[in-house]
Parts: structure tokens; C-alpha cells; sequence
């Protein structure tokens, strides 16, 4: 299967090459410095961006700021109640890894030393899970962070020059994965399961990768679809750059979506 043949056909009818629909709503929760609601197919995903003065004591006095993400689930984001890890008492590895990955994610647009001895936390929230979590975290967490550092400069805690502004470039993620041998783009959880190849690719709107995790399920891949794969989320992660750009141009509460 080439890139150039999508003519083929998922279940939810969308090409191989085609994301799903998607939504983002800025200033959705209503509190924060920073916030979007964003919503790929039947995935929600709530991201809201603190922004505090001051950094941890490790980088206390270097004149660097810190920006880190926070990932949970709530108990019926999915099909059956899962059991708060608060009341378990223990984290998960697969929470502490996608906090990180929205962390390191985020950083590698951000001038510390513009931001200033300041924090940002981005809190991310799934409130439905349908494949993707991580992605569209990491998608809507640029958007909420974009909006605290405007936040924060208009404010006074955030003293950026025009040469050396906070955020270098938006950041945005998307799954990609082959499935019966087939190479698609954004898969929600029925394809997510089933997917021979799996993987999730970070780029910046400039197209330059910050990230790719991938890992052959149950069949090996070669290098011929790892190419595909990749074309298929920089043609992803551009069309989510543009989103992000109208969000942040559009009014605050306003939604805007692929379909407009």
C-alpha cells in the first residue's frame, strides 16, 4: 500500500491519510492562565496551563523558567470505570511517561531564559478516551500554553524582547500505524488495538520532529513504511499546526475545527 492509493476506506469511512474530525475550544474551563478543550473524533481531552512565579529550588537563581505537563484520566473516560490513582496511591508508568513526553514535548519551543523565573504547569485531563490521549494532549497543551505566556506578558511576570521570544514555534502530535499491512493516520482505539506497527510523532509547525515513539505490536516494519508512516504525521501534525493557529486568532470560547 503506497500513500498515493487512499482509496481504501476505514470503519468511521475516513481515508487512510485523513484525521479525524477535530475540535478546539479556548478558555473552556474557565479558569487558568491557559486552557482548551480539544477534541479528536470521541477523544476529549481538557489542557489547562497555571502559570506561577518562581521555579523549582533546583533552578532557583539561574534565570531559567521551568514548564512541565501533568497527565490523568478520569475513572469513566473509558468504557469501564477505572480506579483513581489517587485512591491507589501510586502513579502508573504509563501516566508518569506521557506527563513527560507532554513535558519534553512543550520545551523544545520554549526559551527558558525568555520565559524567566517563571513556571508553567500544563494539567491535562482526558475526559474521554478513544485513541490518541497523548497526542491530543500534547496538541491542546501547546494551544493553553500559548495563551499563559500571553497571560503572563501582558501581566508583567513574562519580559520577552522581540528577538528572543518564549515560544520558538507551536508543537503538535498525532498517531499514525499499520494495520492488516496498511499504513493510516490517527487511530482511534478500535484501530489503536489492533495496529501491527504503533507509533506517535512530535513535530513543530516548522515540520522538524521533536519526538517519534514507535513500536512494532506484532509485525516487524521496514524502512519503506517507516517512511510512509512518518509522511503520513508530518501531513497530520501540518494540518494540526493550522488548527492551532486559528484557535489562537479566534475569540476565547470560540471552537473552531477541521470542518470550518
Amino acid at each position: 500500500m503506497t500513500l498515493e492509493n487512499n482509496e481504501e476506506t476505514r470503519a468511521d469511512g475516513r481515508a487512510l491519510d485523513q484525521l479525524r474530525s477535530v475540535r478546539m475550544t479556548r478558555g473552556w474551563s474557565g479558569t487558568g492562565e491557559g486552557s482548551v478543550l480539544i477534541e479528536s473524533g470521541n477523544t476529549r481531552v481538557l489542557c489547562v496551563a497555571s502559570l506561577t512565579a518562581g521555579v523549582p529550588r533546583w533552578r532557583k537563581d539561574s534565570g531559567l523558567g521551568w514548564v512541565t505537563g501533568e497527565y490523568a484520566m478520569l475513572p469513566r473516560a473509558t468504557s469501564d470505570r477505572s480506579q483513581r490513582e489517587s485512591v491507589k496511591g501510586k502513579i502508573s508508568g504509563r501516566t508518569q511517561e506521557i506527563s513527560r513526553l507532554i513535558g519534553r514535548s512543550l520545551r523544545a519551543v520554549v526559551d527558558m531564559a525568555a520565559l524567566g523565573e517563571n513556571t508553567i504547569v500544563l494539567d491535562c485531563d482526558v475526559l474521554r478516551a478513544d485513541g490518541g490521549t497523548r497526542t491530543a494532549s500534547v496538541t491542546g497543551a501547546w494551544v493553553a500554553l500559548a495563551d499563559a505566556v500571553r497571560w503572563g506578558t501582558e501581566n508583567g511576570l513574562i519580559h520577552p524582547q522581540a528577538s528572543a521570544p518564549v515560544l520558538s514555534d507551536s508543537v503538535s502530535a498525532i498517531s499514525v500505524g499499520i494495520i492488516d499491512g496498511v499504513p493510516m493516520l490517527d487511530l482511534p482505539y478500535e484501530e489503536d488495538v489492533r495496529a501491527q506497527t504503533d507509533m506517535n510523532v512530535v513535530q513543530t509547525g516548522s515540520g522538524k520532529f521533536v519526538e517519534v515513539q514507535g513500536t512494532a505490536e506484532h509485525a516487524l516494519f521496514d524502512r519503506e513504511e517507516l517512511g510512509q508512516l512518518l509522511d503520513l504525521a508530518t501531513a497530520g501534525n501540518a494540518t494540526l499546526h493550522n488548527l492551532q493557529q486559528r484557535g489562537l486568532e479566534a475569540e476565547v470560547g470560540t471552537t473552531v475545527s477541521l470542518e470550518d
